[in-house]
């Protein structure tokens, strides 16, 4: 697939993400969008991402003129018949999803491969109106691509082994970097390990053993750090599983397995404090807080 027209349908964050991660590694790159306001808002979207980019020293003028001359809108579909990777990233609905992907199949080239960017949905369940089945898979990405390289590259049942290498070969060709799952499950792997974390902060706070602030200052300051070199699994093998055997057998029965702890985030979420965009949540959202979470921001990317 070197250097065939990359196909984007869906103009939110994501979607131009990963168009603009798709431009800048030299793709030509349509982005489809039934909304012409969210249209409109590519151009500008992909510019901040670039501009960023070059802020931390990642690209230079140059690459970020070139990126933006190789990425296109089009308000009709019918443009990705030109294209031989389309990865959908509309909202997560999946009758939205469905009537897409009955318009996609009678749109795309015999060869064309068929992406979605779901975090949720598994992919037999999405197929169920492609006629080539064996030509889809889950390709999902994290937010922002540029900054998070993860792609989770997830087979249905049916989707046939060269789609799921060529989807890889692309996500490494565009930057990224694949991980091929054996089998969907329910969140994929990404999202089972940051919900059984977050379910377990939750639960600390509810107990009043530590703050929101001081639990998120332990992550920071220790497991988000080691985890950006060695995974848990590596962990364990380097303390050595005896050791962690011993530890986990008196330490995992105490640690959260209900959904009681949701309940803080409903008193947040019925007052009206959803986070950053109200300006409240576990935190206040002012702007030197805001800035300190940017200028991390800024290190993580210019670490590359």
């Amino acid at each position: 697939m070197d250097k065939a027209t990359i196909g984007v349908v869906g103009s939110g964050l994501m979607g131009v993400g990963i168009a603009t991660q798709s431009a800048l590694h030299g793709y030509r790159t349509i982005v489809h969008d039934v909304d012409p306001a969210r249209l409109a808002s590519v151009a500008p979207k992909a510019e901040a991402v670039l501009d960023e980019l070059i802020d931390c020293g990642r690209i230079d003028l140059a690459a970020k003129t070139a990126a933006l001359a190789r990425i296109e809108t089009h308000a009709q579909l019918d443009v990705m018949a030109s294209a031989k990777f389309v990865i959908e990233a509309i909202p997560e609905v999946l009758a939205l999803k469905h009537r897409l992907y009955a318009a996609l199949t009678e749109l795309l080239a015999d060869d064309a491969i068929l992406a979605s960017n779901t975090s949720g949905f598994p992919p037999d369940q999405l197929a169920v109106p492609l006629r080539a089945k064996e030509r889809f898979v889950i390709a999902h990405f994290w937010n922002p691509p540029h900054m998070i390289p993860l792609v989770e590259v997830v087979p249905g049942t049916v989707t046939a082994p060269e789609v799921t290498q060529q989807t890889a070969t692309l996500m490494s060709a565009i930057g990224m970097e694949p991980v091929v799952l054996e089998k969907a499950i329910p969140g994929f792997v990404g999202n089972r390990l940051q919900f059984a974390v977050l379910r377990e902060a939750l639960n600390i706070v509810r107990s009043g053993a530590a703050t929101p602030d001081e639990v998120d200052r332990v992550m920071k300051a220790s497991l988000g750090r080691r985890w950006s070199i060695v995974g848990p699994l590596e962990g364990a093998d380097m303390g050595g599983l005896d050791t962690f055997l011993d530890i986990s057998s008196h330490l995992m029965p105490e640690l959260a397995k209900d959904e009681d702890v949701l309940d803080l985030l409903r008193e947040r979420v019925n007052a009206g404090q959803v986070g950053v965009r109200s300006g409240a949540g576990f935190y206040e959202w002012d702007d030197a807080h805001l800035a300190q979470v940017r200028e991390g921001r800024k290190r993580l990317i210019s670490r590359g």
